[in-house]
């Protein structure tokens, strides 16, 4: 997005200053959730222009009501209060070799690899890979796979490597990048947890438009539509951080942890114990 070279009035600042206190509010509720400067950006476009509930169910991916350049500039030298610092190296390493070497013995059922670092800082300070039980990797970081960690998935016997990635040119074709790079590992899926395109627009996150003229586009997955094929040769993308900080959490506990097992009530375990036979009862 172009830097604006004029001067915000003092209305206009005060103005945006107020709604990036209402977005650092939003973002961080429920529970204090750490976000990123870029997700703070997002939630402020959703302050400054709220979608009416009669058009929440028609798709639709607007373009931002508010320049970064802006946003960037009335942020500058506040810290709100949740906000992560932009993050300067790779995503901290979860038990490696120096601190845990023998972490590579076990098997790793599933990974998580996202495209943006900040992201994975994101998901990381909130503690998604404890949750999940899912160490959480940065696609610039650390691709390609330690072949240590290649062998943990291997080992697990139907691991799965999820990726979470933008709704751009680069990011629909990172699944098959790391599928590539992993080559022929048996019983390791490689599955994308998006963005696409048609996600972008279900879900009305605001998207962006490279500029000059678009780069050719790669070899696209088989599973998007034509329409979506359109939508990126045209140069839009939207990016994970679009999505408001909870809605990400949600999805990506929910999709990496799998459906959760059945809730037992004390009247379905004594049922159980019933028909278990009596060694499973006490004796006196």
């Amino acid at each position: 997005m172009p830097r604006s070279t004029t001067a915000l009035r003092p209305v206009t600042r005060l103005l945006l200053e107020r709604a990036i206190t209402t977005a650092a509010r939003r973002a961080a509720a429920p529970g204090g959730i750490r976000f990123t400067e870029r997700q703070l950006y997002y939630e402020t476009c959703r302050v400054l222009r709220p979608t009416p509930p009669p058009l929440r169910r028609v798709p639709h991916s607007p373009a931002p009501p508010l320049r970064l350049s802006r946003f960037t500039e009335v942020l500058r030298g506040r810290e709100p209060a949740g906000m992560l610092p932009t993050p300067t190296g790779p995503a901290p390493a979860l038990g490696g070799p120096s601190a845990e070497p023998d972490l590579y013995a076990y098997g790793l059922p599933r990974l998580l690899i996202c495209q943006d670092r900040a992201i994975a800082h994101m998901l990381l300070a909130n503690h998604v890979h404890l949750e999940a039980a899912c160490p959480v990797l940065s696609a610039g970081d650390d691709l390609p796979l330690d072949p240590r960690t290649v062998a943990a998935l291997e080992r697990a016997e139907g691991a799965t490597v999820h990726v979470l990635h933008d709704a751009g040119a680069a990011g629909v074709t990172l699944p098959g990048r790391v599928r590539a790079g992993l080559g022929p590992v048996p019983g390791v899926r490689v599955v994308s947890l998006g963005l696409v395109p048609r996600h972008a627009q279900a879900l009305r996150l605001v998207s962006g438009r490279r500029p000059g003229p678009p780069p050719p586009l790669g070899a696209l997955p088989p599973g998007l539509r034509p329409a979506e094929a359109d939508w990126l040769a045209a140069g839009r993308f939207t990016e994970v951080a679009a999505l408001p900080p909870t809605r990400l959490l949600r999805a990506v506990l929910r999709l990496t942890r799998g459906p959760r097992p059945t809730r037992h009530s004390v009247w379905s375990e004594l049922r159980g114990l019933r028909g278990a036979g009596f060694l499973t009862w006490p004796e006196p």
